[in-house]
């Protein structure tokens, strides 16, 4: 990959986060402004990026419109959504579907839950691995898990944030036996979640779905009491997804 290119799509990335100025754009890549500033005009040209009216840079409507048609092509989403609007409606919580995508476990579909507030997880974003319920229901079923638990960071972000990598393999082998797992609190101590692994026409985990809900609306003890619901849920999707076997990925 060319230099220009790779410092363009690290350009996208950077500012798919929030607004940034051309001086943060230029730290970020190591670069004069003036070097940022030539990339940053062939992306705004292409709309890939665009400036907002306090002279910072954020992402251009066309790399959305792209993105949207990106999702549109992902069959699985496409299958899964009304499954997964079903869920939500008769929940009332807020249900995230996620894919194995490469090295990363990635959000394609989010259906917002009565009364939602503003959350991290985003359509097209990675979910952190060490805290996402739908990471550790897809990493708990990966053969190679030591290379995905080398993949981790393992940044503390709340006391109940996993520690590390042993930590981690202890929660995937307890995940794997139970056959779904939870979020309490580890990314954003005010929500908790559960989830599922969600099979494909090969009996492989390669999808997830989770409930979320604020914990002053639904406490991690209440969303379990609900846990037949939702596996039912998973099971529908998988069969959608060609899985013909039961929820444990037998046949």
């Amino acid at each position: 990959m060319s230099q220009t290119v790779a410092r363009a799509i690290d350009i996208v990335a950077f500012v798919s986060r929030r607004h940034r100025t051309l001086g943060e754009i230029a730290d970020h890549l190591g670069v004069h402004k003036s070097t940022a500033l030539r990339i940053l005009q062939t992306l705004e040209e292409g709309g890939f990026v665009r400036r907002v009216p306090d002279h910072r840079y954020a992402m251009g409507f066309q790399l959305i419109a792209y993105g949207q048609l990106a999702l549109d092509q992902v069959e699985a989403r496409a299958l899964a959504r009304p499954i997964l609007q079903e869920l939500s409606e008769r929940s009332g919580h807020t249900v995230h579907f996620a894919e194995l995508a490469g090295d990363r476990v990635v959000y394609v579909d989010k259906i917002d839950g009565r009364g939602s507030v503003a959350m991290g997880s985003r359509i097209g974003l990675p979910a952190i691995l060490h805290t996402a319920g739908v990471a550790k229901a897809i990493l708990a079923h990966q053969p190679d898990r030591a290379r995905w638990l080398s993949r981790c960071d393992y940044q503390r972000f709340t006391p109940t944030t996993v520690a590390g990598p042993e930590e981690l393999s202890a929660e995937l082998d307890r995940v794997r036996e139970r056959g779904w797992a939870e979020d309490d609190g580890e990314h954003e101590d005010f929500l908790n979640c559960v989830a599922l692994p969600v099979y494909d026409a090969r009996g492989q985990v390669t999808h997830s779905l989770s409930v979320t809900a604020l914990k002053v609306v639904a406490p991690l003890a209440e969303l379990r009491a609900h846990l037949d619901e939702y596996r039912t849920a998973a099971h529908r999707v998988s069969r959608a997804l060609g899985w013909g076997g039961d929820d444990h990925g037998r046949r």
